[in-house]
């Protein structure tokens, strides 16, 4: 299950309107079904107010995010601008997490004697 999926899940169960949620959280009902539906990533503290609001913890719908963290991918950045050039043509040739994972996976095999 999906971050998105389970923020739904929760809203649905409390029998919370998107629109209402939106309100509730300080933000558009648009920027909402975006993050419902993994198109956009809430920030931590939206995180948090949505935990609260949907009475779960901020730790068990965190454990559901899957990006990495932010400063770890400022920190490769910075170290070899040429991972930002990588992450964009990954990006940009809409080549799918799975793909990723796959290629991520056979590359960590080459390495090994």
């Amino acid at each position: 299950m999906t971050l998105g999926q389970r923020l739904r899940e929760l809203r649905d169960q409390q029998d919370i309107s998107l629109r209402e949620f939106a309100r509730k959280l300080g933000c558009s009902a648009p920027y909402w079904s975006d993050v419902e539906l993994g198109r956009r990533y809430a920030s931590e503290d939206m995180l948090k107010e949505a935990a609260r609001i949907l009475k779960t913890s901020f730790l068990d719908l965190k454990a559901l995010d899957t990006r990495p963290p932010l400063e770890e991918l400022k920190r490769a950045t910075a170290e070899d601008p040429r991972y930002a050039i990588a992450f964009r043509r990954l990006i940009d040739s809409k080549v799918s997490p799975e793909a990723l994972l796959k290629l991520a996976g056979e590359a960590g095999q080459k390495k090994r004697p």
